[in-house]
Parts: structure tokens; C-alpha cells; sequence
């Protein structure tokens, strides 16, 4: 029996695979068996994560050089991956083994059939996993990874808004007030396109909520309201960014005056000195938490040695030891997605970040408002090509 540190960290939190022998036959195939010798492994991060979990992974290679020579970190914006992975998998050499994403690029893979089935297939890697996570997370977990994706690290997101208390002396606090106060300040209010940022389609889909639509879930029959609003806020508006990192270097500087924002686009960008620590951050009436998270995927048609040590690599990185590096510097505040990872757990200098800007009434605002899952991935999908038609492709130039 292997003794090393991830080996007695894994089964500690997720019970053993012992746990899972209850007498009854199998459903499903095992997780393929570790490669006798080591292997290089290639993850590919879309939406943040690495920020995150780039120690914890180091931290089981480090613990276990028979599985696994190297961990290559590849990096690449969220619309590029379907593209690529599709590419690979159509000329039979897919050379990325698992891919870490927002719910933007799960649901593009999901869309094109790009993803490995992880759960319940490879229930074995896994035992106990729902009963570990966060409730918000588990819920995440179910609808949105479908099995699919598995959800690695979450937070209740937003939206928010982010403003300079010394240029915006009253923060809007209605859906009409931003749109009055977008029209009065045309250009100074910005967030990013959605497709590719968690602020941007966290704005998106919390809007509905709001603005009291007819179906939150529902971007196509039931969402009159949010798409008349986004059409009309969007004519003072100068553009929409590719990105997130766009508005906050924007708002640091001083160009926008309000963004949309979330917990951690909050705190982060604060404690790296792009935006001001002096911002504030203000909900608007009738809000309900979007949540969002992190999803480990596996694409299809990766070789079973290095099936096997992804999957061994997926559970170490779901232990509390390894969730504990999701503090960070609060990019995803707070960031564990399983159940007993304090602050405490996580490395000083993460303590230290959060106690000096993270903010104390986040805990009040998610104790005491709605946390909503965000749109099924073929909605999603869905919202988005309506949003860069309706919204988008009709911006002021």
C-alpha cells in the first residue's frame, strides 16, 4: 500500500476506497490502473484556476514521481478551446489531458461532445465525492457538469458593482437607478462579453432575477425584460472587452467609474494593486447570487496510462490540503469547493491577503441572499449567441 502524502491526504477526505465495497456488483467499468512507468501530463487552463490549484498539482508530482515525469501548464482564452480540442480529436492525437474551465468552456465541450463521462464511470477515483462537497458546490456539480465536469473550486460570484466612492458620491442601488446613472455618465459604466468573462455573465443571468423576469432559466422565452435592459444600458456603454483583466486595468486607471464584479474580481485585482483598495462594492435591489466554479474536464481520446494518473490527480487536488491553496490572493473568494477547508488551512500569505481586503459584509450578503445556479450549458450556449446578437453586435462605435 503506497504511503505517500497524497495517497493518506486522498483517502482521509474521500473515505477509502473501501468505503465503496458494499457487496453489490459493479455498474460501471473501474478507473484504468496507474502506468508502471511515469508519464507527462498536459493541462490546459481556460478560465483561472491555475492561479488557484497550480501548487496542489506541483505538490502531487512532486509526491508521486513514479506516476507522473511532468506537468506541462498550457494557458489559452475560453472560445479558443472547443476549436483545438476538436482538431486533436479529429486527426486521433489529442495531446491535452485535462482541461480546467469555467462554465463557459464546459458548456462549448459539452455542446460538441468533446468531454470524457468522469461520473459515475469512474466512480472508484471518487467515493463519497457528493457528500464532501459544499452544498452550492454539489449543486454545481450536479446540473452543470452532468458527470462531465467536475467541479474543482467555487464561489457565490455576483454580480456586484464595483465603484469609486470618490466619484460616484451615491452608488446606484436599482436596476433603474445604474441605467439612469449609465445615461447621466455615458462611457464611465463598462463590464466585459459575457462569453468570456465570470463578471460579464454573471451580470448577464443575474439580471433576470432583478429585473423580475419571467424565467430566469429560460435566456430564449424568458428574459424579455434583461434583454430590453442590456439593449438599452448598452447604448452608454463605449465597447464591451474581450475580457475581465480589460475592465479592471480601466477602472484602476480611472476611464470607468462603475464594472460589474464578483467576490473575487473584487478582491484580487485590489490586493495586486490594479485596482484602487479604496473601491467599494454595492448589490442592487432584488439581488440573487449567480454562483460559478471551476470544472475539471477530460477530453476524449486520451491514452488509459495517462487516464489513469488524470484521475488519480483530479481526486488529490478535491482533498482540503490541496482545496486549501484555492484561497489565493481571493480570486475566487473563497474558493474551496469541498467541506472542512478554513482559512486556517490555506498558506499565510493567503490569510493575510483576505484579512486585509477581503470584506466583512460578504459574509452577511451570502448568508442572507439567494445563491442561484447559473444557466443549464445548452442555455448558456444559447444566451451567449443571443447576446452577442441582440447586445454585442449593436454597440456604439
Amino acid at each position: 500500500m503506497s504511503k505517500d502524502p497524497t495517497a493518506i491526504d486522498r483517502r482521509a477526505v474521500l473515505g477509502g476506497l473501501a468505503a465503496m465495497a458494499t457487496g453489490a456488483p459493479a455498474a460501471f467499468a473501474a478507473s484504468p490502473p496507474l502506468p508502471a512507468a511515469p508519464v507527462v501530463i498536459s493541462v490546459m487552463d481556460v478560465g483561472g484556476a491555475l492561479a488557484l490549484m497550480q501548487r496542489a498539482f506541483e505538490d502531487y508530482r512532486a509526491a508521486n514521481p513514479k506516476l507522473v515525469s511532468r506537468i506541462a501548464f498550457v494557458k489559452a482564452p475560453a472560445p479558443e478551446l472547443a476549436s483545438k480540442l476538436k482538431a486533436q480529436q479529429d486527426a486521433g492525437k489529442v495531446d491535452l489531458d485535462l482541461i480546467l474551465t469555467g462554465s463557459d468552456g464546459l458548456a462549448a465541450g459539452l455542446e460538441q461532445k468533446l468531454w470524457q463521462k468522469i461520473l459515475p464511470d469512474f466512480a472508484d477515483k471518487f467515493p463519497n465525492i457528493e457528500e464532501n462537497y459544499e452544498p452550492a458546490a454539489l449543486n454545481l456539480h450536479r446540473a452543470q457538469g452532468d458527470g462531465f465536469g467536475v467541479v474543482v473550486n467555487y464561489y457565490p460570484s455576483g454580480p456586484l458593482l464595483e465603484y469609486m466612492p470618490d466619484r460616484v458620491k451615491s452608488p446606484p442601488t436599482t436596476a433603474e437607478e445604474l441605467l439612469a446613472w449609465a445615461k447621466a455618465n455615458p462611457g464611465k459604466f463598462m463590464y466585459a462579453r459575457p462569453t468570456n468573462s465570470g463578471p460579464g455573465r454573471t451580470f448577464m443571468m443575474g439580471l433576470p432575477y432583478i429585473l423580475g423576469d419571467k424565467d430566469p432559466q429560460d435566456p430564449v422565452g424568458g428574459w424579455d425584460k434583461t434583454w430590453a435592459y442590456l439593449q438599452e444600458i448598452g447604448e452608454h456603454i463605449e465597447y464591451y472587452p474581450a475580457g475581465t483583466g480589460a475592465t479592471m486595468k480601466e477602472f484602476g486607471d480611472g476611464s470607468r467609474d462603475i464594472i460589474i464584479s464578483t467576490t473575487g474580481w473584487d478582491i484580487n485585482p485590489r490586493a495586486l494593486g490594479i485596482v484602487p483598495k479604496e473601491a467599494k462594492i454595492q448589490t442592487l435591489k432584488g439581488f440573487h447570487w449567480v454562483s460559478d466554479a471551476f470544472f475539471m474536464c477530460v477530453p476524449k481520446g486520451i491514452p488509459n496510462d495517462r487516464l489513469a494518473v488524470v484521475l488519480d490527480l483530479m481526486a488529490y487536488v478535491l482533498t482540503p490540503k490541496a482545496q486549501a491553496y484555492s484561497y489565493d490572493e481571493g480570486y475566487l473568494y473563497p474558493g474551496p469547493a469541498v467541506k472542512n477547508v478554513p482559512l486556517s488551512l490555506a498558506p499565510e500569505a493567503s490569510q493575510k491577503v483576505i484579512a486585509e481586503f477581503g470584506r466583512p459584509e460578504y459574509a452577511d450578503l451570502i448568508a442572507k441572499n439567494p445563491i442561484e445556479l447559473p444557466l443549464k450549458p445548452d442555455k448558456m450556449v444559447v444566451a451567449f449567441r443571443k447576446w452577442d446578437e441582440l447586445v454585442g453586435a449593436k454597440r456604439k462605435r
